[in-house]
């Protein structure tokens, strides 16, 4: 008779466990495979090159200089943008399309100085971390000033998720320095070097009667890859932790509220890009308005940046219980 309850106890205890097991969510063209190659010409000023910037989105092909917008119902946008400043078109690159060993496709990104040189006109170089987000980039940029203002970060997204999971490699260049230079400021090296950097976070965002955005924080994955990899590493969980976890042991300081200075924009409900400001933590039980993710090859102030650091990406969802 014992051995039959424990039998039953066991089977029972299989089934609990077999019910909590994980479910992972696709995001839409996480999975790296199409891209829209962007074939655009950069102004004869500057050499008149024809260069190639990619998009993640259904496969095709643009030719000719047009602002780009997201395509295909596709969440993605990239720091992969076309420039006009003072009439010059130039273009930055620092996400590609990729192989992976044994086949697919997956999303390279690098950390490299992107020039822009005219004898008595332009001589511009700037540090560029390659990046990609949920949102969209507003092209065609004007200026390298306040570059979150050019970002529309986040989606609408009301479900609560266990964690960000993905596939990475990671190559960090043998080097304890960083660059910083912005293209119109003087260019500076910086001690230690940079590391990569993944986030999601999940808000609860309204709006007053002027247009201001507000959000507070509802979830919380953020981490930094800081060490090279041998090959890939599949299936990587980023916890995502809920409520205030400031007092948590696992909490370090950048996974904090973001500071006003810093705030990513979002487009208010009369079209005009406002900035999201996170005024408190939310409690653990609330329901998202919107996700902001993303996956870059730097972790610093913007226009900072380790040359050579490289991540590649593949394979994005969300994992539930």
């Amino acid at each position: 008779m014992q051995y039959r309850r424990f039998n039953l106890l066991l089977l029972l205890a299989l089934i609990s466990i077999a019910g909590m097991a994980e479910t992972i969510e696709p995001i839409r063209y996480g999975d790296m495979e199409q891209w829209v190659t962007r074939n655009i010409k950069e102004s004869s000023i500057i050499g008149g090159e024809h260069k190639q910037v990619y998009a993640i989105a259904p496969n095709a092909t643009i030719n000719g200089n047009e602002a780009y917008t997201n395509r295909g119902g596709s969440p993605w946008a990239s720091s992969n943008v076309m420039a006009k400043v003072a009439g010059v078109v130039k273009t930055s690159n620092a996400v590609y399309p990729d192989s992976r060993p044994g086949g697919g496709r997956c999303a390279k990104f690098t950390t490299h100085m992107e020039s822009c040189k005219a004898i008595g006109i332009i001589n511009i170089d700037v540090m560029v971390a390659g990046s990609i987000f949920l949102g969209k980039m507003i092209e065609p940029i004007k200026s390298t000033s306040d570059p979150y203002k050019k970002m529309e970060m986040g989606i609408p997204f009301t479900k609560r998720p266990m964690a960000l999971v993905y596939d990475y490699e990671l190559v960090v260049p043998n080097t304890n320095t960083r660059v910083y230079s912005s293209g119109f400021s003087k260019k500076r090296t910086l001690p230690g070097h940079d590391n990569a950097e993944v986030l999601i976070l999940l808000q609860r965002r309204w709006e007053d009667a002027d247009g201001n955005i507000y959000a507070k924080r509802v979830g919380t994955g953020r981490e930094l890859l800081t060490t090279s990899t041998r090959g890939w590493k599949n299936k990587h969980h980023l916890t995502i932790n809920y409520g205030n976890i400031t007092k948590a042991p696992y909490y370090k300081a950048y996974m904090g509220l973001i500071p006003v200075d810093k705030s990513y924009y979002a487009r208010n409900s009369k079209g005009k890009m406002v900035p999201v400001q996170e005024v408190d933590w939310d409690s653990a039980d609330s329901k998202p308005t919107h996700m902001i993710l993303m996956f870059s090859a730097g972790s610093g102030e913007p226009y900072v940046g380790t040359p050579g650091l490289t991540l590649r990406v593949d394979n994005v969802g969300l994992a539930y219980n």
